[in-house]
């Protein structure tokens, strides 16, 4: 029992570490987002709202300037300050940021919300549960392994999330008489807007390749066609 004990504390050190993380990442949503306000994207999100059968869709600009999109497990969906800007200053166009909240709504809709949580602010107390945990066995070497296998396991269920996402989001633009085009032409543009350098490994990668998400939208699309 005594030899479980380091075990059973670093487990329970890693839960607390994640739910804690949790609840900081949703204070910070709550205290550095503003409801979003602009003429063009309201009516489009109107129009997608119609689509949807609901009232209305819940979207905020985040204060943070790394280009990038999240939904929380409220069903509220965040667009970066950054993004934002990049929309004002003409680089994405609305129906192309509409493709974004399309994705993020399909995130919420599809249930991955609560595990992006999970990727977004719990890899930290994963990694450090499974160092303190191997580097008891394997010393030296267990963080590093610790390390690794957190970013594949991310990876993989991110990815997956993503593919789908971008499905339920090109089913909800051609709906609402918007169409995918705008998805495929913010995929063109993703690494220039984000300021990317190399691409990295596949399987290290949170999000798939561009290339790669256009191509499953385009065979989509060639579906729905026949």
């Amino acid at each position: 029992m005594l030899k479980l004990a380091p075990i059973l504390l670093a487990l329970a050190y890693g839960l607390l570490a994640h739910r804690f993380s949790i609840r900081r990442t949703q204070r910070e949503l709550d205290d550095k987002s503003t409801e979003l306000a602009d003429p063009i994207l309201d009516v489009h999100l109107k129009t997608m709202a119609r689509a949807l059968g609901v009232g209305r869709i819940p979207v905020y600009i985040y204060e943070i300037e790394p280009v990038n999109g999240l939904a929380d497990t409220g069903g509220r969906v965040f667009i970066t300050r950054g993004f934002f800007r990049k929309y004002r200053a003409g680089q994405v166009t609305a129906e192309e940021l509409t493709s974004v909240i399309a994705h993020e709504l399909g995130h919420v809709a599809l249930g991955h919300s609560r595990r992006r949580m999970v990727d977004f602010s719990g890899q930290n107390a994963l990694r450090m549960t499974l160092g303190m945990i191997l580097g008891r066995f394997i010393p030296f070497l267990g963080w590093y392994i610790a390390e690794m296998l957190t970013r594949l396991v991310a990876a993989r269920l991110s990815r997956g999330d993503e593919y789908e996402a971008d499905a339920y989001a090109a089913a909800l633009l051609t709906k609402s008489g918007i169409g995918i085009a705008p998805q495929i032409s913010l995929f063109t543009k993703l690494e220039r807007l984000t300021g990317a350098g190399g691409p990295p490994l596949a399987w290290l990668a949170s999000h798939p390749k561009a290339q790669d998400r256009i191509d499953a939208l385009q065979a989509l699309q060639l579906r729905w066609q026949e």
